[in-house]
């Protein structure tokens, strides 16, 4: 079974570790994940068009773009490093809006093969795979689902795009404003710190000093999230776990979604608040019709990490590409779990690929390979 719980040995330390220390490491991790977004747009800058141009030609492929977000979120194991990533390039300038919402889409989609990977921990034993397969895909077809309805609607008519124009310009202005953020004048500080070592030291300049750059900004926001989301979790941990059994085992529903927004805001990580459903569901703990809202809920809760990037960029259309990533997971809750009919047809699904699954258990990792890997490289390579 798979644990969310440290070894013994490690809880005995993670406790040497006070709280009001562990929150101060927090706020420095996510001031660092700023930094790495800042790092990111700079590099970014200093490519030159000409590079610009050539590495993000495909994106502006609607469906190019979602394979290209899908992509990266299975290669990084995160759909925050993705989204924060493609909020810092709309900061940048190099990626408009109606590129960056495909990709946004296919972050949502990648992020969920966590769930699916957890689950082959019960591989050996069928019974508990059958529900930790079912717990896991729910989350797959919801969000394919969400993708091939919201997608098509959004390419037709710009619906989310709208709105969240909308809402920027209520919040910090329309496309031509400065995107006047409080914690931006501070991150430029640490980020030209880091500009004059690979620059002024090192002596690197012109593509070379971009590449570095951005490859800087990229490992500063992958450790920022992977260390935020670990010392998160050994904060709330225990009360994650009570939360989630005193809830569940009064049923699901909306406070089940509004539980797995808050666990997950909490951690910085959609993939440990639905990755905490595998076990619970393998056991029988949790009903597949009772986890599948908290899916729902880690699903909006992590947008908080785009809207947080959107903080260190100086465009507010990179607000706007974070707000549409709130709005379209908020949208595909409104549009499937409210109807009966429709809140089931996800759980119909992973309950169909739970026992195929539980008979033939070497498909799995065909599914993960073809879903998640084959079809999107194919895509990317074919919609160039």
């Amino acid at each position: 079974m798979v644990s969310t719980r440290p070894s013994t040995t490690d809880a005995a330390t993670e406790r040497r570790v006070p709280a009001p220390i562990r929150a101060a490491v927090v706020i420095a991790l996510l001031f660092l994940f700023l930094v790495g977004v800042g790092l990111l747009e700079s590099g970014i800058n200093a490519l030159g068009s000409d590079v610009q141009e050539e590495l993000f030609s495909s994106v502006s492929n609607p469906m190019a773009g979602l394979f290209v977000g899908i992509l990266a979120t299975v290669l990084a194991q995160s759909s925050s490093v993705t989204t924060s990533t493609i909020v810092g390039l709309v900061g940048a300038g190099l990626l408009g809006i109606d590129d960056a919402v495909p990709m946004i889409m296919g972050a949502n989609i990648g992020t969920t093969v966590t769930n699916t990977l957890a689950s082959l921990g019960h591989l050996r034993r069928p019974a508990e795979f059958r529900l930790a397969f079912a717990a896991a895909t729910v989350h797959d077809a919801f969000n394919l689902l969400a993708v091939s309805v919201l997608l098509p609607i959004e390419l037709l008519t710009g619906v989310l795009s709208s709105a969240a124009e909308f809402l920027t310009e209520l919040l910090v202005g329309g496309s031509g404003a400065e995107f006047d953020s409080p914690f931006k004048a501070a991150v430029k500080v640490p980020v030209g710190w880091v500009e004059e070592l690979w620059g002024d030291v090192v002596g690197l300049e012109g593509t070379l000093l971009g590449v570095v750059l951005v490859v800087t900004g990229l490992a500063a926001i992958f450790l920022a999230l992977t260390f935020v989301t670990k010392n998160m979790r050994q904060l709330i941990a225990a009360r994650v776990e009570r939360s989630i059994n005193a809830m569940l085992g009064r049923g699901g529903g909306v406070p089940a979604i509004l539980l797995g927004v808050i666990i997950t805001v909490a951690v910085q990580s959609s993939s440990i608040t639905t990755s905490i459903m595998i076990p619970l569901s393998a056991a029988g703990v949790v009903s597949l019709v009772n986890a599948y809202p908290v899916t729902l809920g880690a699903n909006v809760g992590t947008t908080i990490s785009a809207l947080l990037a959107s903080l260190a960029t100086d465009r507010p259309e990179a607000l706007t590409v974070a707000l549409v990533h709130t709005l379209f997971n908020v949208a595909g809750i409104l549009l499937f779990y409210p109807v009966p009919a429709l809140r089931r047809l996800p759980i119909r699904i992973a309950e169909g690929l739970a026992e195929m699954a539980a008979r033939r258990r070497s498909m799995v990792i065909g599914y993960v390979i073809v879903t998640f890997l084959v079809i999107p490289a194919i895509g990317v390579i074919l919609l160039r």
